[in-house]
């Protein structure tokens, strides 16, 4: 079973050729068609090494999920919104890898990652064994989801942050796509001190 939270500090062996690269891509304001806040690049970067990397670190061979934005690169200001807050991901794993400079990741409003918990239902992640699901009061997975997350995923009074993994340059944190999560606030007010991360949506590949 793949841990439901790692933290990978020091990951890539040239960080900054990789900020570099992620800065370069386009972030098309007009191309954005997600519920994120912020702006997600219009192409991803390679992420074959990355993928390789990981799938020995967990010991399972992972690829991009079919249909993410695997490797796509996310800028997020100071003040941006989304449509959407706590969510789940479309992937068998996430993950995470923080761009932002140093000193930015440093600064007190600097956002990494939440992590909640549903008041009403005590859950912390969507369960996968359905007995679980039939003890938390649901009929299957589907419907759990469209009632814990989709009807409350912008409703903060109906969650309770359990965790803040914060932001590190050059900080990878892989996680379970099913836990309660969210980026935490953006900041700054360019794309040099904003937030930036590298999104990763894990498939396993047979």
């Amino acid at each position: 079973m793949l841990p439901s939270l790692l933290i990978v500090d020091d990951f890539l062996k040239d960080p900054w050729a990789a900020r570099r690269a992620a800065l370069a891509l386009d972030y098309d304001a007009a191309r954005q068609h997600g519920n994120f806040p912020g702006l997600n690049s219009s192409t991803p970067l390679d992420t074959s090494a990355i993928d390789a990397a990981v799938s020995r670190l967990l010991g399972v061979k992972l690829g991009p999920a079919p249909g993410t934005q695997h490797g796509a690169c996310r800028l997020t200001r100071k003040g941006d919104k989304g449509k959407s807050g706590v969510h789940i991901d479309p992937a068998a794993y996430s993950g995470i890898l923080y761009l932002s400079r140093p000193e930015d990741c440093a600064r007190p409003d600097a956002g990494g990652t939440d992590f909640f918990r549903h008041k009403r239902t005590g859950l912390e992640a969507v369960p996968q064994d359905p007995a679980k699901i039939a003890a938390s009061g649901y009929a299957d997975i589907n419907a759990l989801v469209e009632d814990v997350v989709n009807r409350d995923t912008t409703l903060p009074a109906k969650w309770e942050r359990t965790l803040r993994v914060p932001a590190r340059f050059n900080r990878l944190l892989l996680f379970s796509p099913w836990q309660f999560h969210n980026a935490a606030p953006g900041f700054g007010s360019t794309a040099e001190d904003a937030r930036l991360v590298m999104l990763l949506f894990f498939g396993v590949v047979n």
